[in-house]
This record gives C-alpha cells, sequence and structure tokens, in this order.
C-alpha cells in the first residue's frame, strides 16, 4: 500500500490504485488484507481503476473505537472519494456484505456493486450456528484469545479439527492472531447471519451476485438469493470454482459487469 486517504473518525486507511478505466474499489473478507485481492486488482487493472485497501483494524490501516459498520461504509466513502466520487464496489464473502451494506445505506458515489459468495445462512440449522459463533467469539476476544477466536472462524468455515491443529503451528499463524479482533467487525456486517432481504430491497445499483460451481451448495443459493432480492440483480455461477475462486476466472465476468 503506497497511499492514505481519513476516513470520517480520523482512521487512517492505506490504499494503492492501479490501471485506468472505470474506477471499482475491492473489499476483502474476514481474516484478509488487500494482499488478498492483489491478484484480481492485477487482472482488473487491464481495463479499470481498481483500488485496493486494507480495510480497518488490518495491516497497514488504523483502527478507531468504538467499531461500528457505520464506520466500515464511511471508509469506503472516503475511498470512492479518492477516485473521483464515483466507483463500483466488488466484495467477497462477508466483504460483499459491507459492499451491499453500503449500497443499501444510500453511500454516495456507489455506481454498483458485484459480490462474491457472501456466506449468508439460509436454513435455521445455519442461522443457530452463526448465533453459537457470535457468542463464543464475542467471549474469546473479551478474553483476549486471539487464537481461540481465530480457530471459532476457522471452524465455522468448515475447516476440519487436524487442519485447524496444523495452521495453528505453521508460520502464518501469528499473522492470523494478529487480525483477530476484526473477526468481531465481519460478524457485526453479516448482521445475524440471514440474508437481510428488507435492506437489500433498499439496494438502487444494479447488483452482481456470483458463486463458484464447486462451492458448497448453501453458498450459491445465498449468492442467487441477493441477485433475487435486490431490485437490479444478476446471478452468475463460475464452472469448476470455489471459495477461494481464480482471479482469471472471475475477472472477465466482473470486467463485462463494470462496462469496461
Amino acid at each position: 500500500m503506497d497511499r492514505t486517504v481519513t476516513s470520517r473518525d480520523g482512521t487512517s486507511l492505506a490504499y494503492t490504485r492501479s490501471g485506468r478505466g472505470p474506477a471499482v474499489v475491492l473489499v476483502s473478507g474476514a481474516m484478509s488484507t488487500g494482499a488478498t485481492t492483489a491478484p484480481l486488482a492485477a487482472r482488473l487493472a487491464e481495463r479499470c481503476e481498481v483500488v485496493v485497501y486494507d480495510r480497518r483494524g488490518r495491516g497497514g490501516s488504523g483502527d478507531t473505537e468504538p467499531y461500528a459498520v457505520a464506520r466500515e461504509v464511511e471508509d469506503l466513502g472516503a475511498l470512492i472519494g479518492e477516485v473521483g466520487g464515483s466507483a463500483a464496489l466488488y466484495g467477497v464473502s462477508s466483504g460483499g456484505a459491507l459492499a451491499l451494506e453500503a449500497a443499501a445505506s444510500g453511500l454516495e458515489g456507489v455506481s454498483r456493486v458485484a459480490v462474491y459468495e457472501p456466506p449468508f445462512a439460509l436454513s435455521e440449522e445455519d442461522a443457530r450456528a452463526r448465533e453459537r459463533y457470535t457468542e463464543r467469539l464475542t467471549e474469546a476476544l473479551r478474553r483476549g484469545a486471539r487464537g481461540d477466536a481465530v480457530e471459532l472462524f476457522l471452524s465455522l468455515t468448515g475447516l476440519a479439527p487436524e487442519m485447524i491443529a496444523s495452521a495453528r503451528s505453521s508460520p502464518m499463524w501469528p499473522g492470523m492472531e494478529a487480525v483477530a479482533p476484526t473477526l468481531a467487525y465481519d460478524d457485526a456486517v453479516m448482521g445475524g447471519g440471514r440474508v437481510p432481504r428488507e435492506r437489500l430491497a433498499a439496494v438502487r445499483v444494479p447488483v452482481l451476485a456470483v458463486a463458484g460451481g464447486a462451492s458448497p451448495q448453501w453458498l450459491r443459493e445465498a449468492a442467487r438469493a441477493v441477485a433475487e432480492v435486490v431490485p437490479e440483480g444478476e446471478y452468475r455461477c463460475l464452472e469448476d470454482q470455489n471459495h477461494m475462486v481464480d482471479p482469471d476466472a472471475l475477472a472477465p465476468v466482473l470486467t463485462e459487469f463494470l462496462g469496461a
């Protein structure tokens, strides 16, 4: 990240810009920094102006208490201002939920929104699992048990216990613990975890909801539900892709949607 911008509450946000064309801000998901979306940015920059940033509390960006989802929406507003006041948003996973919330809130300058597999719950069982996760995550972070918080999140994603144990002894674990407090931010962005149908009905810009054909069915159904609820929604399924989508498969779909 080679630039910074100050959000409304004084938080410094680290970001970078590349390419020329329609502007788009990339919004990463839980446990991620702007580096996670950098490979996609490189592909999009061939035809778009791309903003990659570290969400508050991560990477080179600062943080300001108390947290509120509205502050992250303001962060997006600050970044949109850096590219002339109008940009599309692309969000992956819970970053997609944040992008949708920004549009639903009426954030000025959002031209359209694309999301990849926002992990909204559709079944009662999944919704209850989300509620239990929120309770346990809150307690772990209250105790300062960052490792436990990361384990909870990895368990929620379906990672097997033996894989989590292996991750704890890997070189990447300290970096994961460093951003563990922001798991509460993504949990807040997800609300109760269910598809926020009334909120999404307020979105007044075109929305593209994308999922991978090799992803679990519930993620495909969640993306489809988003496209069905928003007034101007479109659903696309990328064959053979999963939650870790290949930028080479996704970039052409996004550039088409962005009119690049």
